[in-house]
């Protein structure tokens, strides 16, 4: 991508995080996703690790090789004129220095920006001083490659706390993330934070752009806005809901051996379209 194209995105999607408006982010898994968000009119684009790794036969967690990750993701960039933000889970690397390597070859690919999570596997937590050191070597990847992208760290202490309170889950989350955004981050995701009362503190608590992840019963959309959320993304909801779909209308024609189950409300037409 022209250098000058990307860093333009990168400052769009930026500017997107001003907390004027809430920023909602459709994670795409592959090109088609991309092309057909964008054909609906959201302002960027994010990406889902499991959307991805499932569509290219893989589990989630970092399973996919990152030369997979690159590829899927220049192939997202290219479909769309979006900002592109890639869910980049751990960094892909032991260390720091590790991280900060892939991180330049993913900025390779055109992206706006990039996820980094504080989780290790789903199971438990980095040590902060670790997590940090990870943000701080993306950003100064970024300012090597010239590129300000837009960082994104996830807090998973609401995901593998364990047994912790929510006040102990609180008070911890606060610590991550000022410590993130010491070390670089632009944005802080506390992945699993629910409730509407504690989601507003903790922005009051910041004063910084939060991400929230979609999910039903989520807080309207003014509501968000009102207490200051920043961004909402989708994680692997819209992957699911379009593997879910397709399994219900394959086991309706395995079953019965009907069609009827097989027509489209977005058929091959639509979909021809995006692409010429």
């Amino acid at each position: 991508m022209n250098p000058a194209r990307q860093i333009e995105r990168a400052q769009r999607l930026l500017a997107l995080h001003d907390r004027k408006r809430v920023l909602l982010l459709p994670n795409a898994w592959d090109a088609g996703s991309a092309r057909l968000f964008d054909d609906l009119g959201f302002a960027a684009i994010a990406t889902t690790s499991g959307g991805m790794a499932w569509s290219l036969g893989h589990a989630d967690g970092e399973q996919l090789p990152l030369a997979d990750i690159l590829a899927a993701t220049r192939r997202i960039v290219g479909a769309t004129q979006l900002p592109v933000t890639v869910d980049f889970e751990g960094g892909h690397g032991a260390t720091a220095e590790a991280v900060a390597a892939n991180v330049r070859a993913l900025i390779s690919t055109g992206i706006a920006g990039l996820n980094l999570e504080d989780g290790i596997e789903h199971r438990i937590l980095r040590d902060v001083d670790d997590a940090a050191a990870r943000i701080a070597a993306a950003r100064a990847a970024a300012q090597a490659n010239g590129v300000p992208i837009v960082i994104n760290a996830r807090v998973d202490v609401w995901m593998v706390g364990g047994d912790a309170s929510d006040d102990v889950r609180f008070a911890d989350a606060i610590v991550r993330a000022r410590r993130y955004l010491a070390a670089g981050a632009d944005c802080i995701y506390p992945i699993g934070l629910a409730d509407p009362a504690m989601i507003e503190r903790f922005i009051a608590a910041l004063d910084a752009p939060v991400n929230i992840g979609a999910r039903v019963g989520l807080s309207a959309l003014d509501e968000l806005q009102r207490i200051g959320v920043a961004r909402v993304s989708s994680a692997t909801r819209l992957a699911t809901i379009a593997y879910s779909a397709a399994r219900a209308a394959a086991v309706n024609w395995h079953d019965s051996g009907r069609c009827d189950g097989l027509d489209a409300s977005f058929g091959y037409v639509d979909m021809q379209r995006l692409f010429t």
